[in-house]
């Protein structure tokens, strides 16, 4: 709550729910990455700590769509904008993007556009 309260302070506006889920996403991954630091520094109980809260957050996000679904709608995405190349890429994520609504993991998504552009 204190990320998304923060965020309409800076920026002087209600956020909608598309930028809110953005932020649930973002404090996910970031308790993801420092969990991954405590596991390295062998630190068990603050590592716990950031794990259990990732999963709490994770609750308030949607469910994430399997990578074959998320091939399925890459490849109609491709076929609709004719990219043909790793220079279209930024054009593919950005429609995948307006098309996810925080239902797709957008590293998965990632390296699946650059694997079916480099082909």
């Amino acid at each position: 709550m204190a990320a998304i309260q923060q965020k309409e302070i800076d920026t002087r506006a209600d956020l909608s729910d598309s930028e809110c889920l953005s932020i649930v996403e973002k404090q996910v991954q970031l308790r993801l990455e420092a969990a991954e630091q405590y596991q390295q520094g062998q630190r068990k109980e603050l590592f716990d700590k950031e794990m259990a809260e990732a999963e709490i957050l994770r609750a308030y996000l949607p469910e994430k769509l399997d990578a074959e679904e998320v091939r399925q709608i890459i490849s109609e995405i491709i076929n609709e904008t004719g990219a043909d190349s790793l220079k279209d890429m930024g054009a593919v994520m950005g429609e995948l993007k307006l098309q996810a609504d925080g239902k797709i993991d957008m590293k998965l998504a990632s390296d699946i556009v650059k694997e079916s552009l480099s082909k």
